[in-house]
């Protein structure tokens, strides 16, 4: 399922190049339906700014940064754009230099430019999607984007959770692509959930192309705009608890 280094870096170009062409398309004050708080600018200003954020820690690598993403200013509303596009550019040009392994800090086991790579595709892939929804209908993601994307949500449970992990007594949860391959099966035990890719039946199954599981495992869509057999309860507190 994992993409390689240059197809993420270069989902990051195409995702980039239309999110900026969304934004202008939209306007900087148009509201974004996803994200109900944030306007197109409140959108490039927090995409823009980890953009940064993952430049300066990848040039600066092994260190840990001195600062969150979050402590950064975004420039002026009528600059945004501009400035967005200049931040994945240079994000690009840095992880394709760097290439896949060079050793830096992360907030995971995997502390390689590879898993920088791998996440501000994903991030980038579901921001695109989040400006779209401002100027009319969003485009799926991309399906083998999409595929890597529900398995990269998964594998950052253990480490993103960590201190809070979803937990249970047996219940399973089946999520299954119906464009292509893809499952997964989520098992709940007492000691957090464990991930696997087959195909079983699970005490709740959720079915829809690759676009729209990843899209729902990130709280873009609601389980009613896809398939869901069994007790959709179960499915609602899994996604209520992985919420990021």
């Amino acid at each position: 399922m994992r993409l390689t280094h240059d197809e993420y870096v270069a989902a990051i170009t195409r995702e980039g190049d239309a999110l900026a062409r969304a934004a202008r398309d939209a306007g900087v004050d148009a509201p974004v339906r996803s994200c109900p708080d944030w306007t197109v600018g409140d959108l490039l200003g927090h995409v823009g700014r980890i953009h940064r954020w993952v430049t300066t820690i990848i040039v600066s690598a092994p260190d840990a940064p001195s600062a969150h993403w979050s402590q950064n200013e975004p420039p002026p509303i009528d600059e945004r754009v501009d400035w967005f596009v200049g931040g994945y550019n240079e994000l690009v040009r840095v992880l394709g230099q760097k290439g896949p392994d060079t050793a830096v800090w992360t907030w995971t086991p995997d502390g390689t430019t590879g898993f920088w790579a791998r996440r501000m595709a994903h991030e980038i892939a579901v921001h695109r999607w989040d400006a779209q929804t401002a100027d009319g209908e969003p485009q799926p993601i991309d399906r083998a984007l999409a595929v890597d994307g529900i398995q990269e949500a998964f594998d950052m449970v253990p480490v993103r959770l960590a201190h809070n992990l979803p937990r249970g007594e047996g219940e399973t949860l089946h999520l299954h692509c119906t464009d292509g391959d893809g499952e997964w099966l989520i098992l709940l035990t007492p000691d957090g959930p464990v991930f696997t890719n087959e195909h079983a039946k699970g005490d709740v199954a959720a079915r829809g192309t690759a676009s729209d599981l990843v899209l729902l495992v990130w709280g873009r869509i609601a389980p009613e705009q896809i398939e869901v057999f069994g007790d959709a309860a179960l499915l609602a507190r899994w996604l209520e608890l992985t919420r990021f």
